[in-house]
């Protein structure tokens, strides 16, 4: 049976660590909300150029851009965005486990898969499984901004028109909600020129007079669709780390705090059962030296 002395220090270890997930859980909701600002501030502009592409390219068949262009399936990349630290829930593993089945049913598909990683936990995951890594994106978290975006885009892309690849697939979590979020498998490269779909209407019927030309307005578009479809993928990754840390956080202190409760009503339980132990002795060595 514990003694009273391990009751309370293990009561001030759970104290302690309720301390400090609450203060992660207060650091993470600050973060999150300056993500959550990025990620909605940028989302209308990249589905607007998603759109602006698709209603171009779907006005003339003649029009290719060489990132718009499908190839023969031969060799694939998948770029697997994680995060850097842990207790975040369930935020790694779910992008793990997605780029793995992926991994698994298309290996008939491609000749070969090639992983590149963004963030340590996935480098870290694919090394022990002995899985060469084409590219590892590692550091990338504490200096995001747009330019590093768009090199890490372009570096792709490069790969991509060089013949490298034929086709660059994006896995990470979409950010929905602070305690929602969704595992996503989208392609990248080459990139489908269908958003324009789901306004399909009158406009459709209706062509413009572009200055410069639709090859020029493409030609100019298409790559930064690209550089913003992956900056895009980075903010949805971030802000859904921030919100799955926060929640995990939350879930701990509340279970450190369930956990004070049953120690400390233990502990009670305890201190009187040995109270009444000794009472009883006591009264036990009164009545035999009468």
């Amino acid at each position: 049976m514990a003694s009273l002395r391990d009751i309370r220090k293990r009561i001030r270890s759970v104290r302690n660590t309720q301390q400090i997930t609450k203060a992660m859980k207060m650091v993470a909701a600050a973060k999150l909300r300056r993500a959550q600002e990025a990620i909605l501030a940028a989302r209308p502009y990249a589905q607007m150029v998603d759109r602006i592409i698709g209603d171009i390219a779907s006005r003339s068949e003649l029009l290719a851009h060489p990132f718009l262009l499908p190839r023969e399936p031969k060799r694939a990349e998948l770029v697997v965005l994680t995060s850097d630290r842990g207790l975040a829930g369930g935020f790694n593993s779910n992008v793990l486990r997605r780029a793995s089945r992926f991994l698994y049913e298309n290996e008939r598909t491609y000749q070969t898969i090639q992983v590149s990683t963004i963030g340590r936990k996935g480098h870290d995951f694919f090394r022990r499984r002995n899985v060469t890594l084409t590219n590892d994106f590692s550091g990338l978290y504490s200096r995001v901004s747009y330019q590093e975006a768009a090199e890490i885009a372009r570096k792709l892309a490069t790969d991509f028109l060089s013949g490298s690849v034929d086709a660059v697939f994006l896995v990470y979590n979409e950010f929905l909600s602070a305690i929602n979020q969704r595992v996503v498998v989208t392609q990248l490269l080459p990139m489908q020129a269908a958003a324009s779909s789901e306004h399909a209407g009158p406009r459709q019927l209706v062509d413009f007079l572009y200055e410069p030309e639709k090859e020029a307005v493409l030609s100019r578009l298409v790559p930064q669709a690209l550089i913003m479809k992956f900056y895009r993928a980075l903010l949805e990754s971030i802000a859904s780390e921030h919100g799955a840390r926060m929640s995990a956080m939350e879930n701990a202190t509340s279970n450190a705090a369930e956990m004070i409760d049953r120690l400390t009503l233990f502990y009670n339980r305890t201190r009187q059962a040995v109270i009444t132990k000794e009472l009883m002795e006591i009264v036990s060595g009164a009545e035999a030296l009468k």
